[in-house]
């Protein structure tokens, strides 16, 4: 992480680990959990339902470390397994992966339980293909206690890559493709500032 935390603080806090495709977020993510593991701190962890690349209750980073995570569909039901949970065992830490994809209430859910004393980690991409700012991501990084917005190698000059680009027959798809896409190298890119193409 890049800022050191402060252990004298109270607990409760928001970590978001975002960027591009391909940066390392979800290994990182796992990691911080194992972290916290560890420590023996009860932790839960969600995932979005729709994200169902590798497998459906674990979470997978492209170099296929993996953790077990629970799929929800909203964050209705993402708060009522952890209200349930919590209820049993006091739950220390949240992790939620690909929190771009979630609605838009995940935010106020996540703000309420870091205030409450929950230790909050979240990952998910920065930007969409288009190049504009992720629902939920945007408002986590003003909200979040701690940032780490991680980059990648681009893939058609080595340099910086900072954000992700939709390929589709082997050229960028246009910008009336839709939104979400889930999908791995098949279909994204990581490209530096020069080598981005704007979605037409």
């Amino acid at each position: 992480m890049g800022n050191i935390l402060n252990l004298n603080n109270k607990k409760g806090w928001i970590e978001l680990i975002t960027g591009c495709m391909f940066a390392g977020k979800t290994e990182e993510f796992i990691k911080r959990l194992r972290r916290y593991q560890y420590a023996n701190q009860n932790i839960i962890v969600f995932k979005p339902s729709i994200d169902d690349r590798y497998g459906e209750k674990e979470i997978f980073s492209h170099s296929r470390m993996n953790i077990e995570a629970i799929p929800v569909s909203s964050s209705t039901e993402l708060k009522k397994i952890f209200n349930e949970r919590n209820t049993t065992k006091k739950i220390d830490v949240l992790g939620i992966d690909e929190v771009q994809f979630l609605d838009d209430d995940i935010v106020i859910l996540l703000e309420e339980f870091a205030s409450n004393g929950v230790i909050i980690v979240a990952s998910g991409l920065d930007k969409d293909f288009k190049n504009n700012p992720f629902k939920n991501v945007d408002k986590l990084l003003v909200t979040a206690e701690y940032v780490d917005k991680l980059t990648s190698i681009c893939s058609k000059c080595g340099g910086n890559g900072t954000r992700t680009q939709r390929i589709i027959n082997g050229v960028p798809a246009s910008a009336n493709s839709p939104l979400i896409d889930i999908a791995a190298n098949e279909k994204y890119e990581s490209r530096c500032r020069h080598c981005f193409e704007e979605p037409k």
